[in-house]
């Protein structure tokens, strides 16, 4: 028998080294190789061709019971997971400390339970004393739900397996889990991988919903290997600040529905309560335009939410070096724009100070807020309000084109029904030149037109 060697797997991509290096060799990240447990190294070389057990193959069209989805009772969770929970499918949550994950489930959960469910909630970080008290507040504490502490995987498997399937299974969270078959302390790379290994093996093979909550690092992202994204079916990330009272609960990978599905909340007294209409949320509700703000029409996956982009222009003394501010747009775009804005429209925001906002604490990333954020930013400098009741939506090239985007369609629909008028973007816009009653679609193909539009009152 060899020597144990030393291995170091990187957090991020989850590649494996021998050495610790301060940089990735594979994806470029720095400080991210964290050392495993030692692994024996045999001398003599392994053959897998042989000794197993033959697998059955199936055709694709068995006639077999197909997987109903099962309602978490929460209308914009179910909106969010794409339909409902599915049986035997592995979920990710991941957000800020905080931020009402806990909270979400432990309401999910008593809904599943109310509705004749067998819901199991299992934390590592608290004490049944303290999610009774949450529960207490919610007004659940007689959601018959099975609440268990603990953080060794072998004894919720084993108590698991001496009882019926739940329908919902929460582990809150996967960094706290530990395994006795794996060397290491809870969270480490080694120990949350097994450890998600053997639970998600549980819920495939009983048909179990299984809910795993993660940590996240410093910049945002799941905190452990990278790989624990890949194990799960479905991968959601829970959004807002805390100055503010919305949650988005955003689906970033879903194998059973589509991707970029958002789900919206308010905290409240007695929880998560549900926005149905979350554009009301990100919109200011003034009667009369004042100068540097334009609505624009998002789409999170198959939802629509208007939201409002603010811009304000500071003109400064010569000499000082102008500042950029982003708050909610990508900063890299920004600067892209001003320089379209100059150079194909002569515009100057070299001796300006720029600020830019998306009201509400919202985050964008659709390319179609182009021609929101450039009439904005228009707006601002020519200290002239937009027209009234209108929205803005468009793609701005290099050449300071508006280009085409998806769901022209839905976005005038939406817009409609808050009381929108009308609509400024490009004249082909997946369904944007359909007849809404109540739209008046305004077409805009360069970006000096909308330039015209806006200094010229056109």
């Amino acid at each position: 028998m060899a020597k144990p060697k030393r291995r170091f797997t990187c957090t991020s991509c989850g590649s494996v080294t021998n050495r610790w290096q301060g940089q990735c060799a594979d994806c470029g990240e720095w400080n991210t190789l964290a050392e495993e447990a030692p692994q024996t190294v045999f001398s003599a070389k392994h053959d897998l061709s042989s000794g197993g057990r033959a697998i059955l193959f199936e055709p694709l069209d068995k006639a077999d019971d197909k997987l109903v989805r099962r309602s978490t009772g929460i209308a914009e969770f179910d909106r969010a997971l794409g339909g409902g929970l599915v049986p035997g499918s592995a979920i990710l949550m991941g957000g800020d400390p905080g931020i009402g994950k806990s909270t979400l489930l432990l309401q999910a959960s008593a809904k599943v339970a109310q509705a004749g469910g067998l819901a199991v909630y299992i934390s590592g970080e608290e004490a049944p004393g303290q999610i009774r008290l949450r529960a207490e507040r919610l007004g659940l504490q007689s959601a018959p739900i099975r609440l268990a502490s603990s953080t060794s995987v072998r004894d919720i498997l084993t108590t698991l397996g001496g009882m019926e399937a739940p329908a919902l299974l929460v582990i809150d969270s996967i960094q706290c889990m530990h395994s006795d078959q794996i060397e290491g302390a809870p969270g480490t790379v080694s120990q949350v991988r097994g450890c998600a290994f053997e639970l998600i093996r549980y819920a495939k093979e009983n048909g179990a919903a299984l809910v795993l909550v993660g940590h996240v690092t410093k910049d945002g992202s799941i905190a452990g290997p990278r790989v624990l994204e890949h194990m799960v079916d479905v991968v959601m990330a829970f959004e807002g600040e805390r100055s503010h009272q919305y949650r988005i609960l955003r689906n970033l990978k879903n194998r059973f529905g589509p991707v970029d599905e958002i789900g919206v909340f308010a905290m409240a007294g007695k929880g998560l309560e549900e926005v149905s209409n979350p554009s009301m949320l990100f919109l200011s509700g003034r009667e009369n335009p004042v100068p540097g703000s334009a609505v624009f029409p998002a789409i999170e996956g198959t939802r629509p939410v208007l939201v409002e982009i603010q811009a304000l222009i500071v003109r400064l003394q010569s000499g000082a070096t102008p500042r950029r501010a982003v708050v909610g747009w990508d900063n890299g775009r920004l600067a892209m724009l001003l320089a379209v804005l100059e150079a194909r429209c002569g515009l100057n925001f070299s001796a300006c100070e720029v600020y830019l906002n998306v009201a509400g604490g919202y985050r964008l990333a659709d390319p179609a807020a182009d021609l929101a954020v450039a009439a904005a930013l228009v707006s601002a400098l020519a200290d002239k309000p937009l027209p009234a009741r209108s929205v803005w939506f468009g793609e701005v090239s290099l050449a300071g084109e508006i280009r085409p985007v998806a769901h022209g369609g839905l976005r005038l629909r939406e817009g409609a029904k808050l009381g929108f008028e009308q609509a400024y973007g490009p004249e082909d816009s997946g369904g944007a030149g359909e007849s809404v009653a109540e739209m008046r679609h305004r077409v805009i193909n360069l970006l000096p037109n909308l330039v015209d539009r806006i200094v010229g009152d056109e």
